[in-house]
């Protein structure tokens, strides 16, 4: 049996479904009915001759068979953007100042930009790396166009994924069994600093700030050392370093909401709205841990 065409408007429905979480989110997306939505899906399993998505307790979830598809289709859907753009002339060009805190540009920033690169080679990406209590306020004056940031309340920009927060020491320092805990904190704005405190609070432990850092680095360097135990994001913590909890005395921590935040200077900028676009499409997925 010959293999049927993979259709382009199919594929698109496909990645949509995967991104928004659900036939009725994606039919916005694809500007069509959620039944053509649901037909369109059919007729790509149809074509695949395999179950690509299945209806989990909270959303559709892919099949094996589905994930192997779905970096397919996004290439090909890249690939046809990119083939458009060519021939009609619509390059984007400009410039988009971008901030992301070391927590979250490796794991989630990097495979955007390896995306958008390619496609976008007229743009110039200008990234400033710093905390989100720094990013937050220079988006809101107008300073940087986008940010990946820890969302300070539940109205700064587009909600996209929780992140687990961890705590971490060093097994050869064993820290964990000191009274007071030596603690190793972020700047006096930051949420990881509040879900620590809050959270040795909860439990009545004692502690002591031993150590302030801004930087990730910084944090590391302290648990490294001996000096003190520190909660990071669980995309940062170096496996190196043990992850503590309930056994070590350590109660658990609330999740970080990551959001990306726009300036409303940037409104109708095509660069920032393609970029933009392309961090809530990759990353509401991507933070499906």
């Amino acid at each position: 049996m010959t293999p049927q065409d993979l259709q382009i408007d199919w594929l698109r429905c496909f990645v949509a479904v995967v991104d928004a979480g659900s036939l009725s989110a994606a039919a916005g997306e694809v500007h069509r009915s959620q039944s053509a939505v649901s037909m369109q899906l059919k007729k790509l399993e149809d074509a695949a001759g395999r179950r690509l998505l299945e209806r989990g307790p909270r959303k559709l979830q892919l099949t094996p068979d589905g994930q192997t598809l779905l970096g397919y289709a996004r290439r090909m859907l890249d690939l046809q953007a990119e083939a458009q753009a060519a021939l009609h002339g619509d390059e984007l060009t400009g410039r988009v100042r971008l901030g992301v805190p070391d927590d979250y540009a490796a794991k989630y920033l990097t495979p955007v930009l390896k995306r958008f690169a390619p496609k976008h080679s007229g743009v110039e990406i200008e990234l400033h790396c710093e905390q989100s209590p720094s990013l937050i306020p220079r988006v809101a004056r107008g300073e940087l166009d986008l940010a990946l940031v820890s969302r300070d309340h539940a109205r700064r920009g587009t909600l996209l994924f929780h992140e687990p927060m961890v705590w971490v020491g060093s097994a050869q320092f064993e820290l964990w069994r000191r009274d007071p805990l030596p603690i190793a904190v972020y700047e006096e704005a930051s949420l990881a600093r509040r879900g620590a405190i809050q959270s040795l609070a909860q439990q009545g432990r004692r502690y002591k700030v031993v150590y302030n850092s801004s930087s990730l680095a910084g944090q590391i360097a302290a648990v490294d050392s001996g000096l003190a135990v520190a909660v990071l994001t669980q995309c940062s913590a170096p496996p190196h370093l043990q992850v503590l909890g309930a056994e070590q005395g350590l109660g658990p921590l609330i999740p970080m909401e990551v959001g990306v935040y726009r300036s409303r200077e940037s409104r109708g900028n095509k660069a920032v709205d393609s970029l933009h676009d392309l961090l809530v499409k990759t990353l509401r997925l991507a933070g499906a841990h």
